[in-house]
């Protein structure tokens, strides 16, 4: 079975104008060469696509079907055009990065800007992930890039030190916690919790954790940004677990070690192989390194 794109687009505009002519012109088609069309396509597909009536056409269960998969692949099509169309333009090479929360959110932002003031042909392609799921999408050739917390997992991938992290608790400055040096995560179980959102990697992490010990985070509220949690505990809704990188001077909170011994979070840039790497990113691999100090 061929699908023809005007056919799908003349699907989509019946669906939406309600009306055989109005979609013809939409589409730039006759209305004898629309109503045509149409019907080769319910031949060929052996089902009725629309029901016609007096008002006008609505689609059938099976229309409903085609024209949710015809509008998949209209923007399948548009994200192609979009992902090409820089490539035009004069863009040479597009790397792929994966990075856990904690890179996202403090160090990346400006390492990539530094390295792409100085690659401006180049375009990054950057998604958040669990380091786990980064180690494994590198691995399997899937990534250009990785930045992860250095864990278990790493054997086989070319690994650099990229930065170097903790985790720590935040609380509000009359919090009873504010008074003490560390704690174990065990001990804070019961607080509520302030949290970024879930599927965000440090959410996940940090249930995965709770779940080990028999427990549950009371999570009181979610947010978009590690900002946003430490003016959340500031203000006394909850307490918070972030990078100590991300706790600025001003933020109103108070730190408390983490003595589990996941709580350092030295992060590492991994790849498959340096030399494996395309030109655009074994440079951005090797400025990653350079700016942590690697």
């Amino acid at each position: 079975m061929r699908y023809d794109l005007p056919d799908l687009r003349l699907v989509a505009a019946i669906a939406d104008s309600g009306s055989l002519s109005r979609a013809a012109e939409r589409v730039h088609l006759a209305a004898s060469s629309a109503s045509h069309r149409l019907t080769q396509l319910e031949a060929a597909l052996g089902v009725a696509l629309f029901e016609r009536h007096a008002r006008g056409l609505t689609p059938t269960a099976a229309g409903e079907s085609l024209l949710r998969h015809a509008r998949q692949v209209f923007a399948q099509l548009e994200q192609m055009h979009a992902d090409l169309a820089p490539y035009a333009s004069g863009l040479t090479s597009q790397v792929t990065v994966f990075a856990n929360t904690n890179a996202i959110n403090c160090f990346l932002p400006e390492d990539l800007g530094g390295f792409l003031r100085e690659h401006p042909q180049v375009r990054v392609s950057l998604e958040e992930q669990p380091s786990p799921a980064i180690i494994q999408a590198v691995a399997a050739g899937q990534v250009d890039i990785g930045v992860v917390a250095a864990e278990a997992g790493l054997d086989g991938l070319e690994t650099l030190p990229y930065r170097r992290d903790r985790l720590v608790l935040i609380v509000a400055a009359g919090h009873p916690l504010a008074g003490r040096e560390a704690v174990a995560f065990a001990e804070v179980l019961g607080e509520p919790f302030v949290c970024l959102h879930a599927g965000s990697a440090i959410h996940t992490f940090m249930m995965n954790h709770a779940a080990r010990l028999g427990g549950r985070l009371d999570v009181r509220i979610q947010v978009r940004s590690f900002a946003a949690v430490c003016r959340m505990v500031a203000a006394g809704v909850g307490i918070g677990m972030v990078p100590r990188s991300s706790v600025l001077p001003g933020d109103g909170v108070k730190t408390v070690e983490i003595t589990d011994p996941w709580a350092p979070r030295d992060l590492q840039l991994c790849a498959r192989s340096r030399h494996l790497l395309h030109p655009a990113a074994a440079a951005l691999f090797a400025h990653l390194a350079t700016a942590g100090g690697g």
